[in-house]
C-alpha cells in the first residue's frame, strides 16, 4: 500500500473542489485533490447556460433579496431560507471575483457582464459566457489551481472513508493506473463529487456521475437529505440526451408540439417557456402522453426566429451539438428535444459551511444538500452553489484549526487492507453475474418507476426490484482480471454505490405522499404543507436505509401557491 498524508483532502476536481482547494492553498494549508478523472473532465465543464447573480447589469432593479425569493418559490418552499440568503448575498461578489480571475463572460454593449433571463427568475440575472459557461469557469479555476502548486491525484477512485473515534480520519483510493489501493491520512475530507444522475436510463449527466461521494458519506455514517427530489431537464437532445441548455429558451426559443402550438400557454400562461424546469418537463410529458408529440416521443425547440447572427453569438455550442448529433442546423430547423434526468437536488446533508453529521467530513456542490434548491432547482443556481459553498466549506475547515498529521495512518492502513481484500474477492468472481446487467436493470427501474410522474404501486414494485438487484450484486463478478487501468473494477464499485442511492431515492419518494417541485405523484397530485413541509432524511443502519424527517428553515418568504 502507498501511504499519503495531507492536512486536507478534497475528493472531486469540479468547480466546488477547485474553489475549495484554491481557498485552502491561499491560507497556506497542505491540501490535495483526488479525482477519478482529470479535473477538466469533471461534469462542471458541461454546464452551459450561466451562473446567477443579482448584478442588475440589464438595467433592472434586481437585488439579492429578489434572487432569494425567486429561488425559494422555485424550490416549492422546501429550500432552507437562511442557506438561500447566504448564497444569493454572496453571488455578485463571487461572480466579479471569477471575472477578475480570468473568466471571459459575454458582455453588454456598455462592457458589463451580460445577463439573460432564465426560468423562474423575475429579472435577467444569469451571467454567461455564450453557452459554455461551465467550461469557462472550470478552465479559469484550474489555471488558478495550477499556479498554486496544489497536488492533484488524477485517476484515483475513492473506495472508502476512514472513520474512527467519532471523526473522519482519511480515505482509501484505487489508483486506476496501477490497480493498487492507496491510503490518504488527513485531518479533514471535503466531498465535491457531483451528482448521481447515472442511476437513471436517460440522463444529461456525464458517465462519471454515479454518486460515488454520496454513497461514501452514507456508508461512513453521514445523513442524506431530500433524495427523492430529482430534476428532469425539459430539453435534452432526442436520441442522445445531450443537454440543450435553458439558454436557448432564455434567448427566446419556443417549445412547439406536433400541431405547431406553443403549448406552454396551457401550463404556464405568464412565464411560458421560462417557467421553472419541473413545470416545463411535466408539460412536455403531458403533451407526449396526449399524442401531441412527434413519433418517437419528442417536441420541437425552435430558435430559428432568433436569426443566425444571434444564434452564432449566444448559442454556438447548442448549434454545434444539434448539427453533430442530430443532423439539424437550428438556424434552419427546430431541435428535437425530450426531458431527461439532469440534476440531484438531494445529497449529503450539510450546514451552511459544508459540515456533515460526521466530524471532519464536509461536502459541497451537487453531492451536498445545504439545501438551497429544495424540491426544484432554478437554472443558473447550480454553478453559483458550487463556488459559494466550495469556498465556505474550505474556510470552515481552515477555521476549525485542523492540525497537521491529525489523521490516523494506522486506521487508514487497516482500511486499505480491507479494501484490497474486497477487490481481490471481486476479481475472483469471474463466473458471477455481470455487474453491467445489474446496472442496466437498475437504470431502467429508476426511469420507469421513479421518473417525472410517480405512483405508489409502481414505486413499491421498483423498490422491491432495487433490493433484489442489491442481493444479486453481492455475487456479481468482473470478467477481466488485470489490475492496471481496469475500468471494469471501477464500474463494479460504482454500481454498489448506485444501488444504495437508488434505494434512498425510492424510500424517500414513497415516504412523501404529496406532489412538490420535481416530485410529482399521480395518486397525490396536490402539495400538502400541513403534513409534508419537511426535509426527508436518510441514514443507514444494519445495512438498511431508514427515513426520518427534519424541519425546513423558514423566515424570508411566506409559503404560497406557485403560479407562473
Amino acid at each position: 500500500m502507498t501511504e499519503y498524508s495531507h492536512d486536507i483532502v478534497i475528493i472531486g476536481g469540479g468547480l466546488a473542489g477547485l474553489m475549495a482547494a484554491i481557498t485552502c492553498a491561499e491560507s497556506g494549508s497542505d491540501v490535495a485533490i483526488l479525482s477519478k478523472v482529470h479535473p477538466l473532465r469533471s461534469h462542471s465543464v458541461a454546464a452551459q447556460g450561466g451562473i446567477n447573480a443579482a448584478l442588475g447589469n440589464a438595467g433592472t432593479g434586481d437585488s439579492w433579496e429578489a434572487h432569494a425569493k425567486d429561488t425559494i418559490v422555485g424550490s416549492d418552499y422546501l429550500a432552507d431560507q437562511d442557506s438561500v440568503a447566504e448564497m444569493c448575498r454572496e453571488g455578485p461578489g463571487i461572480v466579479r471575483e471569477l471575472e477578475h480571475m480570468g473568466t471571459v463572460f459575454s458582455r453588454t454593449i456598455e462592457g458589463k457582464i451580460a445577463q439573460r433571463p432564465f426560468g423562474g427568475a423575475g429579472f435577467p440575472r444569469t451571467c454567461y459566457a455564450a453557452d459554455r459557461t461551465g467550461h469557462s469557469l472550470l478552465n479559469t479555476l484550474y489555471e488558478q489551481l495550477c499556479s498554486r502548486n496544489v497536488p492533484v491525484y488524477e485517476e484515483f477512485f475513492v473506495t472508502s472513508l476512514v472513520v474512527g473515534g467519532g471523526r473522519c480520519l482519511g480515505c482509501t483510493a484505487l489508483d486506476i493506473a496501477t490497480g493498487d489501493v492507496a491510503g490518504f491520512s488527513s485531518g479533514a475530507i471535503l466531498l465535491a463529487t457531483g451528482g448521481f444522475g447515472r442511476i437513471f436510463e436517460r440522463s444529461t449527466n456525464a458517465l462519471i456521475n454515479t454518486g460515488d461521494g454520496v454513497a461514501l458519506a452514507l456508508r461512513a455514517g453521514a445523513r442524506l437529505k431530500d433524495m427523492e427530489f430529482v430534476q428532469f431537464h425539459p430539453t435534452s437532445l432526442f436520441g442522445t440526451n445531450i443537454l440543450i441548455s435553458e439558454a436557448a429558451r432564455g434567448e427566446g426559443g419556443y417549445l412547439l408540439n406536433s400541431r405547431g402550438e406553443r403549448f406552454m400557454s396551457r401550463y404556464a400562461p405568464r412565464a411560458m417557456e421560462l417557467a421553472p424546469r419541473d413545470v416545463v418537463a411535466r408539460a412536455i410529458e403531458l403533451e407526449l402522453s396526449a399524442g401531441r408529440g412527434f413519433d418517437g416521443g419528442y417536441v420541437h425547440l425552435d430558435i430559428r426566429h432568433l436569426g443566425e447572427s444571434r444564434i452564432r453569438e449566444r448559442l454556438p455550442g447548442i448549434r454545434q451539438i444539434a448539427i453533430d448529433f442530430a443532423g439539424v442546423d437550428p438556424v434552419d430547423s427546430p431541435i428535437p428535444v425530450q426531458p431527461a434526468q439532469h440534476y440531484s437536488m438531494g445529497g449529503i446533508s450539510t450546514d451552511n459551511n459544508g459540515a456533515t453529521s460526521v466530524p471532519g467530513l464536509y461536502a459541497a456542490g451537487e453531492c451536498a444538500c445545504v439545501s438551497v434548491h429544495g424540491a426544484n432547482r432554478l437554472g443558473g443556481n447550480s454553478l453559483l452553489e458550487t463556488v459559494v459553498f466550495g469556498r465556505r466549506a474550505a474556510r470552515a475547515i481552515i477555521a476549525s484549526g485542523t492540525p497537521a498529521g491529525s489523521g490516523n495512518p494506522g486506521a487508514v492502513a487497516d482500511m486499505a487492507g480491507s479494501e484490497e481484500a474486497h477487490l481481490n474477492r471481486l476479481l475472483d468472481r469471474k463466473d458471477g453475474e455481470s455487474v453491467y446487467t445489474i446496472r442496466d436493470e437498475l437504470k431502467r427501474t429508476m426511469s420507469e418507476n421513479f421518473g417525472i410522474y410517480r405512483e405508489q404501486q409502481s414505486m413499491e414494485t421498483g423498490l422491491e426490484h432495487i433490493l433484489t438487484l442489491g442481493k444479486r450484486y453481492l455475487t456479481a463478478g468482473v470478467r477481466y482480471g488485470g489490475r492496471e487501468f481496469n475500468q471494469a473494477i471501477v464500474q463494479a464499485l460504482e454500481v454498489g454505490g448506485m444501488l444504495l442511492l437508488a434505494e434512498a431515492v425510492a424510500k424517500g419518494a414513497l415516504e412523501r405522499r404529496e406532489s412538490r417541485g420535481s416530485h410529482a405523484r399521480t395518486d397525490f397530485p396536490v402539495r400538502n404543507d400541513a403534513e409534508y413541509l419537511f426535509h426527508t432524511m436518510a441514514d443507514i443502519s444494519s445495512g438498511k436505509i431508514g427515513i426520518s424527517r427534519a424541519p425546513v428553515s423558514m423566515g424570508l418568504v411566506q409559503v404560497a401557491e406557485r403560479a407562473y
